[in-house]
Parts: structure tokens; sequence; C-alpha cells
């Protein structure tokens, strides 16, 4: 009778699958929060449009300036339909696809957003 000795490479292995484990069910929960969430932000983006749209006919610069916040009013208008009609595995494939195509420029946003998460969290304002 073989008896199976427990190795080093077994626990290893035991752990990574653990942790394995862990990261899916996180990711998976994460996924699952900004999918609940998606309709909320969806709004906000809609409210923020139908902000820029009531001040823009008041805003100083003429029509230049009148017909740039309608353009972004209509961007924001079209965000919130994709944000409230796209799922996270669509929106993370879209990224990823956008980044292939223009790392330059997503390794500068990366940069900003990076640059501007940690300050808000820096606490030295």
């Amino acid at each position: 009778m073989a008896t199976r000795s427990f190795t080093v490479g077994d626990a290893a292995d035991t752990t990574v699958s653990k942790v394995t484990d862990k990261v899916t069910e996180t990711a998976t929960q994460v996924k699952d929060k900004v999918d609940a969430n998606r309709n909320v932000a969806a709004q906000g983006l809609e409210q923020a449009a139908s902000t820029i749209r009531d001040k823009a006919d008041s805003l100083p610069g003429g029509e230049t300036v009148t017909d740039l916040a309608h353009t972004a009013a209509d961007k924001l208008t079209a965000t919130a339909g994709y944000v409230r009609d796209t799922d996270v595995n669509t929106m993370m494939a879209d990224v990823e696809t956008l980044v292939k195509k223009n790392p330059g420029p997503a390794l500068m946003a990366a940069a900003v957003v990076g640059f501007l998460v940690g300050r808000a969290f820096s606490g030295n304002d």
C-alpha cells in the first residue's frame, strides 16, 4: 500500500488555487456592483447633459461656444446610453480595443487618471 506524502509543491498548488478562487470571487463581486450601478451613472450623465443644454445659450463666447456646449451635451447623452445598455464585460473589451488602437493616448490618459486619483487620496491639499 503506497502512501502519498504532502509536499511543498502540493501546499503551493493549494495556496494558488485558493488565491485564484478569491480573485475570481472578488472580480465577480466588482462586476456585479458595477453592473448594478450602471443605471445610476447613466442618469448622472444625462443630468449633466441636461444642465449643459439649459446653460448653453447663456454662455459667453457666442455661437461657437453654444455649439460646443450642445455637442458636449450630445456626447454625454450618447455615453449615458452606452453605459446603460452595455455590460461590464463588453465595456472592458471595448477599452482593450481602444487601448490597442491608441496606446500613446491611452497611456497618457492612464497617467492623468493615476495622478488625479493619487492626488485625491493624498490629503495634502
